[in-house]
């Protein structure tokens, strides 16, 4: 499939997938959308403690990026797995924007790292940050209460609802930790039904700029 870069409202830019009309950040602003969710309404309710990360879409290495510079803001020591069946290229993340839009030139040569290290292995980023990648199809995850967050940012419903079904959300039950939390952008019945029915309680917060409502999920 076709893939090209664009700039969001934000001035960050994301990747425009032609055949679907989907991009792998919302277009009213990539890094917005990233602080918003991930940050804001995840990984800040872990403040002062070790927090294990499973990231469901690794793509373009952007949540990776902010979750970094925010722990070096907080001094948390994060685990940090991202899955991904189908990597972005070392060229197409080199022609993201997110280091610059966020001031982070001191962490460029990071930002690369990310991306150029290998799958399956774990690397250390610096002292208290270390990064898996996995490449794998969501429906492989077998992980048991492994994690303390999931940030849930696979493709929308409407061009893979398998990636929302119960099934999956099973899986990411699983996967967490005793009052693990689950994060993601979005908000539609079906896929809250699909989270409650495996065991999530679920609350609807304020989504990011440009969308009304966006979900977190807990497990107990």
């Amino acid at each position: 499939m076709k893939r090209n870069i664009i700039q969001t409202r934000d001035g960050s830019t994301t990747i425009h997938i032609e055949e679907w009309d989907e991009c792998y950040h919302s277009r009213f602003g990539a890094i917005q959308e990233a602080q918003h969710v991930f940050i804001k309404n995840g990984l800040s309710l872990f403040e002062n403690n070790s927090v294990s990360i499973l990231e469901i879409g690794f793509g373009t290495g952007l949540n990776v990026l902010v979750t970094f510079l925010e722990s070096q803001k907080t001094n948390q020591i994060i685990d940090y797995v991202g899955v991904e069946a189908y990597p972005v290229s070392v060229e197409e993340a080199s022609m993201m924007n997110y280091v610059a839009e966020l001031n982070a030139e001191n962490e460029r040569s990071i930002f690369e790292k990310m991306h150029e290290c290998h799958w399956e292995e774990k690397i250390n980023l610096n002292d208290t940050f270390s990064l898996t990648k996995r490449k794998q199809f969501f429906a492989d995850i077998d992980d048991v209460e492994k994690f303390d967050l999931i940030y849930f940012d696979a493709f929308g419903f409407d061009v893979q609802p398998e990636l929302w079904s119960t099934e999956i959300f099973e899986k990411m039950f699983d996967a967490l930790k005793p009052k693990g939390i689950l994060v993601t952008y979005a908000a539609r019945t079906v896929i809250k039904r699909s989270m409650i029915e495996v065991g999530f309680t679920v609350e609807k917060l304020k989504g990011a700029p440009g969308k009304r409502e966006m979900f977190r999920a807990r497990k107990g």
